[in-house]
């Protein structure tokens, strides 16, 4: 790491660029191992490429998935939030009880990737 006359770090855009990266992936949930190994494999370069490209392409597949769990819990969320009174009224009325309660894992809403409805 260069530094100036003082003492203190001088941040090249390179360097920027891996901190912003890293802070990126951390925040996403690569591993700290993961991430290690792709600064490991950044420094050999070379034959080594593709085996970066790979940890970037498995992180956005895990990234795709925990979204598409998030929405579906977004959606939850917001038909909870939108049917709560309902919900609450039909309790207190009689019309609706534990035993006979709406099934929420099977509202249309909600995508079961395990073929569940």
């Amino acid at each position: 790491m260069e530094r100036d006359h003082n003492g203190y770090r001088v941040y090249k855009t390179n360097d920027l660029n891996w901190i912003y990266l890293a802070k990126s992936l951390r925040g996403a949930g690569l591993s700290i191992e993961s991430l290690i190994e792709f600064a490991t494999l950044a420094r050999k370069g070379g034959a080594v490429r593709s085996a970066q490209k790979d940890i970037l392409h498995e992180q956005l597949t895990t990234l795709n998935e925990k979204l598409a769990e998030m929405k579906e819990t977004q959606a939850l969320l917001q038909y909870k939030i939108d049917t709560f009174d309902d919900h609450l009224a039909k309790f207190d009325s009689g019309e609706m009880n534990k035993d006979n309660a709406e099934e929420l894992w099977k509202k249309p809403f909600l995508k079961h990737d395990k073929g569940e409805k």
